[in-house]
């Protein structure tokens, strides 16, 4: 039996998930440029009548807005930086290194991938409170790397595996050391993965809450999404300014995703061949 194929279908498919997860995009953006009275209105309106950029002007006009972006512009580099830093090394040993316990430091790694942020707050604020980390770049950085650095491994170890062993005895037989095969033998072949880690880890950094409002206790060090959660009151909830802050905040995300996609996802797939 010849199987029909309907391109079309998937498309449509593909179109109505990708609308759906949207959905709350747009919405977000449409609220930000309605007037207070009717974003609560009883008839929804996904176009904004009348326009306005009130919103956008009480969320520029916080003062805590453009230091709150600086810090998680700092976390989110120091992130990406030292995510990078503990990641590549550790995989090639996971890689290349028969040692006792690998499997087990795997899931290990899994497990506290799984965690969610939540759990680890407590034990990260006791520890970085003793440490003198708590409310400094350091410790934002620390902490988040803990989200990041599982996801770094899983992703980059397979791609060392990938890479053919005799490509690096060549290297060696030239007279390249161990640091030189690694820097210009598989670190250009890890370049997909390596962009594809740095990418979702500023991104990983850039939205994290959790960190921010329980290792941060001051305006100085603490991240933009933290600013996001100032809007939402115990007793009143400003959601113009909120959805005009949120939505400031996701543009430099949208920018990074748009250029970088391409490489996020060769990356995220270069090694799913190897286990």
């Amino acid at each position: 039996m010849t199987t029909v194929r309907r391109p079309w279908l998937r498309t449509a498919t593909a179109a109505v998930v990708t609308a759906a997860f949207l959905v709350p995009v747009l919405w977000m953006v449409s609220t930000s440029f309605k007037k207070p009275d009717r974003i609560l209105a009883a008839s929804p309106q996904w176009i904004p009548a009348p326009f306005t950029a009130e919103n956008y002007s009480a969320a520029l006009a916080n003062p805590a807005l453009p230091r709150a972006l600086l810090n998680s512009l700092v976390i989110s580099g120091g992130v990406v930086t030292l995510t990078l830093l503990l990641a590549v090394p550790l995989s090639y040993a996971l890689a290349r290194i028969p040692m006792r316990g690998s499997g087990a430091m795997m899931l290990a790694l899994l497990i506290t991938q799984l965690l969610p942020a939540i759990v680890l707050a407590a034990p990260l604020f006791l520890l970085e409170r003793k440490t003198g980390l708590q409310n400094t770049y350091t410790g934002l950085i620390a902490a988040d790397t803990t989200l990041t650095l599982p996801f770094a491994v899983v992703v980059l170890r397979p791609l060392v595996q990938g890479i053919p062993v005799e490509l690096e005895e060549a290297a060696l037989v030239d007279g390249c050391g161990p640091p030189g095969v690694l820097g210009h033998v598989v670190l250009p072949l890890m370049a997909p993965g390596l962009i594809a880690v740095a990418g979702l880890s500023f991104l990983l950094a850039w939205g994290e809450f959790v960190f921010g409002l329980t290792l941060g206790q001051t305006p100085e060090v603490q991240p933009v999404t933290v600013v996001v959660n100032s809007f939402a009151g115990p007793v009143h909830i400003a959601w113009g300014p909120l959805m005009a802050t949120a939505t400031l905040v996701s543009v430099p995300v949208v920018c990074l995703f748009a250029i970088l996609h391409r490489f996020i996802v060769g990356g995220l797939t270069a090694g799913s061949v190897k286990g």
